[in-house]
């Protein structure tokens, strides 16, 4: 790995301690203006500083992100299709390397759709995108996206990570899953998780980021758990300090009710 790929991935996870908080905003892709994310800019704004990397689409990047920000950038290269289409299965690469370069993007992130209808040409997207990132010095982030038909357990989630690795990738995201430890012991390659849905209790969004930590994960990747809170910037400073501080969920929940009281009375003053 030369300098230019350790020092980009360097900036996804963070050498002092391994670990990291992606702020995941590229949903519309295939969401389009999803709730809390309507518009962008006013969902990225107040938590960009508190993300160590964002996840993002070149075209909200473009649109909707200040170009003095200092925060790293994973720019989402793979889409094709939506919601409301056939087959969210059925994705091609979307961006070119050179155009990532312009977007100054540290990583690159494509989803990998294992056991579906179109895994031969997610598969072959990922090991295109490893072999453009490597002549630039470019990590891939390979996202597990799993359909319907696909159970998000140790079994599956294994194999899904391990074909990513053995692919090239340099960085996975994946569901946590029980036994998660079985998922970690078989990918080379740091593990990102996904929070996936928002959950209906913030102490529940919690115990994930908690357990998947102690499992073994090197961070988190939380979009709808972060910004379709009722107090984003609580949240992602609850989830920084289990990440980069070893706080358990308890900890983690009194920094949460202390960030929203004080959000609260500044409203009211």
């Amino acid at each position: 790995m030369d300098w230019g790929m350790k020092n980009r991935t360097s900036k996804v996870i963070r050498p002092r301690d391994g670990r990291c908080v992606m702020l995941a905003v590229d949903h519309g892709y295939f969401l389009g203006p999803t709730e809390g994310l309507e518009v962008p800019s006013k969902t990225i704004r107040p938590l960009l500083s508190y993300a160590d990397s964002l996840m993002v689409t070149r075209g909200v990047l473009r649109t909707s992100v200040n170009p003095s920000t200092d925060v790293p950038i994973v720019l989402r290269v793979s889409g094709g299709s939506s919601i409301v289409g056939e087959d969210l299965s059925n994705e091609i690469i979307t961006n070119s390397v050179e155009d990532a370069i312009r977007l100054n993007a540290i990583c690159l992130a494509l989803s990998i759709f294992v056991g579906s209808k179109y895994e031969h040409q997610t598969l072959s997207s990922l090991a295109k995108l490893v072999d453009e990132g490597e002549k630039y010095g470019i990590p891939i982030l390979a996202v597990t996206a799993v359909g319907k038909e696909m159970s998000r357990d140790a079994r599956y989630l294994s194999l899904a990570c391990r074909v990513a690795a053995e692919l090239g990738a340099h960085v996975v995201k994946t569901y946590y899953c029980e036994n998660f430890e079985k998922v970690v012991e078989g990918c080379p390659l740091p593990i990102i998780i996904a929070g996936g849905k928002k959950l209906s209790k913030e102490s529940d969004v919690l115990e994930l980021a908690y357990n998947a930590i102690r499992k073994g994960a090197s961070g988190v990747d939380m979009g709808r758990n972060i910004w379709q809170s009722d107090c984003p910037v609580a949240m992602i400073k609850a989830l920084r300090a289990i990440v980069h501080k070893d706080s358990d969920v308890k900890e983690a929940h009194d920094i949460l009710l202390k960030e929203k009281n004080r959000e609260s009375n500044s409203i009211k003053l």
